[in-house]
């Protein structure tokens, strides 16, 4: 089984504005709701293609439940700590010429809610997998992911890590079966400025070096680079479309790459990843499977 992990989900709201003006009473034009959080997309992208997953994480309140029920009805299995107080946040995103965003904080995680999910973890049996990505709310230590990752360490399972510099680095000694920066963050964690793809090749391989089996290095709009546990290197270009959306595209990469990765063809993998990756950057929300394979066409 596949586990994901979202510390702090969230319903995101998206309104379309005619206009914005401060101070002022301003109409929407339309809105959307979707259901967040960096594991919770792994999670809806996995099911579009077919595979079973269980989102772990926290939720409070009544937008803890609405997350749930809509999860649920989207057809993926939760298995979230309830909190006793607060309320699971929302984001409003503003679309109008450009995306304002405001990002809730959510709700206070205790040291008992922490142990729940804990005990959950410690259920992971060999051959699963889990994966870890994003941010870390307040409320948690700044190391609950080597936490976990030690809580884990004495079982065979299949780690995905996709997180920034520190958290990153701090969980390469658990051999992760798969990391995922993109270049800017390449150069955030080594302090160096990346112009090519041997450049960005160099730091890749001293992040396979440090612990991770496959790098996957997303380049924009100069596609993805993958150093695979084999030795090898895999370059794959963008797929063609009309960009609308950014939320949400980098795990969708992550949860194609799961998938094509079952049977170890790793360049298959990163083709799924960047077709998944492409279905949601060309979508209001999160990429469809119809798209997905349509996209995988062009690569």
């Amino acid at each position: 089984m596949i586990y994901t992990v979202t510390f702090n989900p969230a319903i995101d709201y998206v309104m379309y504005p005619k206009t914005i003006t401060f101070g002022r009473v301003n109409r929407s034009e339309r809105e959307e709701l979707y259901f967040g959080g960096k594991g919770i997309n792994v999670s809806v992208i996995l099911n579009e293609l077919g595979i079973q997953s269980i989102a772990l994480g926290f939720a409070a309140g009544f937008t803890g439940k609405a997350i749930e029920d809509g999860l649920s009805q989207a057809g993926v299995k939760t298995d979230f700590v309830r909190l006793k107080s607060g309320n699971s946040r929302i984001n409003v995103k503003l679309r109008y010429d450009s995306v304002t965003e405001i990002n809730g904080q959510g709700p206070e995680i205790t040291e008992n809610d922490l142990k729940v999910l804990f005990g959950k973890i410690k259920a992971l049996k060999d051959g699963d997998a889990i994966v870890l990505a994003g941010s870390i709310p307040k409320s948690l230590p700044e190391n609950i992911y080597e936490k976990i990752l030690e809580e884990i360490s004495d079982r065979k399972i299949k780690i995905v890590v996709d997180a920034e510099k520190e958290l990153l680095l701090n969980a390469l000694k658990y051999k992760p079966f798969l990391i995922k920066p993109n270049a800017h963050e390449l150069e955030d964690i080594f302090g160096v400025t990346l112009e090519t793809k041997e450049e960005i090749k160099v730091y890749a391989k001293k992040l396979k070096e440090m612990g991770a089996r496959n790098v996957l290095v997303s380049m924009a709009g100069d596609g993805a680079l993958l150093l695979d546990e084999n030795g090898e290197t895999h370059i794959c270009g963008v797929c063609k479309g009309e960009v609308k959306n950014s939320v949400g595209a980098g795990d969708s990469m992550v949860a194609g790459f799961i998938a094509g990765s079952a049977n170890g063809d790793y360049e298959y993998a990163l083709k799924l990843g960047t077709a998944a990756g492409g279905a949601t950057a060309f979508s209001d929300g999160l990429g469809k499977k119809d798209e997905i394979f349509r996209l995988l066409k062009q690569l």
